[in-house]
């Protein structure tokens, strides 16, 4: 019966129609498993229509809320609250449709993943508002008309709409439109509006829990909403008032009773604002709250309430709290921003840092964002020191530094670090550096554009690829992959080309700077030079893989790669032909990654024009791609190897932190005395640096 209702063929709004899809009726007769049937109730494969899903094997022990945004991924059921602005148009008159589209399909996607999930919905006022605006316009023009016996109306004047009467006239358009939205992903939704009694009343509220589990249970969306045409006025001193009492006087404390009653692993409360702010939110100094914890509200202030609905943040975070104490982890968040509403969803259920995360468990140590903080103040500090105790390369260039290192090195990061705090604080600056020991992902500190200048990645391609693609703010100095070339000429020379190949390839393969691709000149097949290559090869245990022009030469050939692009990162190379000095330039700028690139030959005209042609960080005449490296340049460390073609590139050391900062100590100067009629005349030459004063 629920299925029906929830199915209806058609629906019929003011000013549009949804009509259903013929399979989401002929669903009804397939939907309804009967309790008897145990077997078929117990398929880890259920069917909505004809679309199988696979059910996610996520269940965890209730009573207690997660700790940490990453554990949300393991969230079973869970609970969306939409507010007003969420759904309300702009013009306080109708449904934003996209924006409620976009929630229905990530709510599906959730739903279909095996979750339980249930919707506590703002909206019928809006629609019922909508809608009896019409119906009023209308029923005054026909009788303007008729009146007045002629066509032209004078202008109209709509009356006050109450709240209740709206609700009544809206609540079905709103259900409707859901139906309608969920249908399309093949779920089936059904309606339930509360009020404060069924809450209050014993058997009431075991009857709403009952029906909520079952509709769970058959795999079905409940949208949940409080009955607005007929709801009483909140219990006097009830509200919040431990586990078992809260007053539902709108849909923050409704979704918050409705999800401890359900014992749900998340609630997630979208509002039109990102978060909570530690103040109102739109003030200069206000600052997103990640992680709120009982006991801090004291130092939050809140804003005024929505433009519309009934709640505010400070119901939204007095709810929040009391879930929070009924064991059910909280989020709010933004679901109005078009940027981010798409996905705000299911990014809360990945556990990304979006909107403020409700937790009972507060870390011993500072934030990431505190430990930026620190690491800018202390920089500016050591910035102001003479650069004689120092060697790293941060500390001398007079960086703070934010280090975040691999778990496999948790210990010795942990060491390295106390040492050099304990350094630092001689001069008073042991804050410069942090140790991000925390649970955020790297992601989070590509966040802080504020605090962070530059950031420099150290390890995969894939570690360097994902912070490059989350660090739209802050500059990365690095690489995503090291396609590194060596291009034999035909003028090589015999002694030099196998040494070269082999420390190229074999003395560390996992390196960045390690040879990938073998360009050969075409000259040079089925002579002893290439024999000589290919048994050195062999004799390393390299395993070769051909290039196209490459195998189309052979009769039987290695396998062909899959792509020139592929950075092997261990005893493995591709070989390739090319017929000159020009096309293997050609062949590295569209396959490379502007790494390091070597010719071998003894013509130094076609080594010249390799070197000045080839557009890579680091280009080389007979020697080994390995010496792309800050130690074996002089640089004294290396901090990254930058593939960039502005500011610093190749390998890194301290110029490459370096920036400019102007100072210019004057007496009495202005512009006006420089220019074509001035008195003075600007002259340029290089002066001595003073030496700074650190008092």
């Amino acid at each position: 019966m629920l299925c029906r209702a929830a199915l209806s063929p058609l629906v019929r709004s003011p000013g549009w129609c949804f009509v259903l899809p013929p399979h989401a009726i002929a669903a009804i007769s397939r939907f309804y498993i009967p309790h008897h049937n145990q077997r078929l109730r117990n398929e880890s494969i259920r069917y909505w229509s004809n679309i199988p899903f696979i059910t996610m094997p996520l269940s965890r022990a209730h009573g207690k809320s997660f700790a940490h945004r990453s554990e949300l991924k393991h969230a079973k059921r869970i609970v969306v609250k939409l507010g007003s602005a969420v759904v309300t148009r702009g013009d306080e008159c109708g449904l934003a449709l996209g924006r409620l589209a976009s929630i229905v399909e990530q709510v599906s996607m959730l739903q279909n993943q095996g979750r339980e999930m249930m919707i506590v919905t703002s909206g019928a006022v809006a629609f019922g508002k909508q809608r009896l605006r019409h119906e009023i316009l209308l029923s005054q023009s026909v009788r303007q008309a008729l009146h007045s016996g002629q066509s032209q109306l004078k202008d109209m004047a709509i009356p006050v709409l109450e709240a209740r009467a709206c609700a009544a006239a809206g609540q079905s358009g709103l259900m409707a439109l859901y139906e309608a939205m969920f249908t399309q992903y093949s779920i089936c939704a059904a309606q339930i509006l509360v009020t404060n009694l069924d809450f209050h009343d014993e058997q009431k509220r075991r009857n709403l829990n009952g029906t909520l589990h079952e509709l769970l249970r058959m795999n079905i969306v409940p949208i949940i909403n409080t009955n607005d045409a007929v709801v009483p006025p909140p219990e006097p001193n009830s509200d919040l008032q431990g586990v078992n009492v809260i007053s539902v006087k709108d849909n923050d404390s409704l979704a918050a009773r409705l999800a401890v009653e359900m014992k749900t692993d998340l609630l997630i409360v979208l509002s039109d604002v990102e978060g909570l702010f530690d103040s109102p939110p739109g003030s200069d100094d206000a600052k997103l709250i990640d992680i709120f914890y009982p006991g801090d509200q004291q130092s939050v202030t809140f804003g005024t309430k929505s433009r519309v609905g009934m709640g505010g943040m400070e119901a939204k975070v007095k709810a929040a709290l009391w879930a929070l104490q009924g064991g059910t982890s909280v989020v709010i968040a933004n679901g109005t921003h078009p940027k981010i509403s798409g996905h705000v969803i299911t990014d809360i259920v990945e556990g990304k840092k979006v909107g403020t995360f409700f937790s009972e468990v507060k870390p011993a140590g500072p934030t990431v964002e505190q430990q930026g903080e620190m690491s800018r103040a202390g920089g500016r500090t050591l910035a102001a020191l003479q650069p004689e105790q120092v060697s790293a390369l941060a500390i001398a260039s007079g960086n703070g530094l934010l280090l975040k290192g691999g778990k496999e090195a948790a210990y010795s990061n942990q060491i390295l670090h106390h040492l050099t705090q304990e350094a630092l604080s001689i001069h008073g600056v042991k804050d410069a550096v942090q140790l991000v020991n925390t649970r955020e992902e790297v992601e989070d500190l590509c966040r802080l554009d504020k605090l962070i200048d530059l950031i420099i990645p150290r390890g995969s391609s894939q570690l360097v690829r994902n912070i490059q693609k989350a660090a739209k703010g802050i500059p990365v100095m690095g690489h995503s992959e090291g396609i590194c070339h060596v291009y034999v000429d035909t003028d090589a020379s015999v002694e030099k080309v196998t040494r070269i190949i082999r420390d190229s390839k074999c003395e560390y393969p996992a390196a960045c700077n390690a040879l990938e691709t073998l360009l050969i000149h075409r000259d040079l097949l089925r002579t002893p030079l290439f024999d000589q290559i290919i048994d050195m090869l062999r004799v390393e245990q390299v395993k070769i893989h051909a290039g196209p022009k490459f195998a189309s030469y052979l009769t039987f050939s290695p396998s062909e790669v899959k792509s020139l692009r592929t950075e092997y990162g261990d005893l493995e190379c591709c070989i390739e032909v090319v017929d000159s000095v020009q096309e293997a330039v050609e062949h590295i700028h569209k396959y490379g990654s502007s790494h390091t690139d070597v010719i071998v030959t003894e013509n130094e005209k076609t080594a010249e024009f390799f070197l000045q042609h080839v557009d890579s960080a680091c280009v080389f005449w007979n020697a080994s791609t390995r010496f792309s490296d800050g130690y074996r340049f002089g640089l004294g460390a290396e901090v990254g190897i930058s593939t960039s073609r502005i500011h610093a590139r190749g390998p890194v050391g301290i110029e490459g932190l370096l920036t400019t900062k102007w100072l210019l100590r004057g007496n009495n100067h202005v512009v006006s005395d420089f220019s074509e009629h001035g008195s003075m005349k600007y002259l340029h030459e290089s002066l001595p640096l003073p030496q700074r004063n650190t008092n």
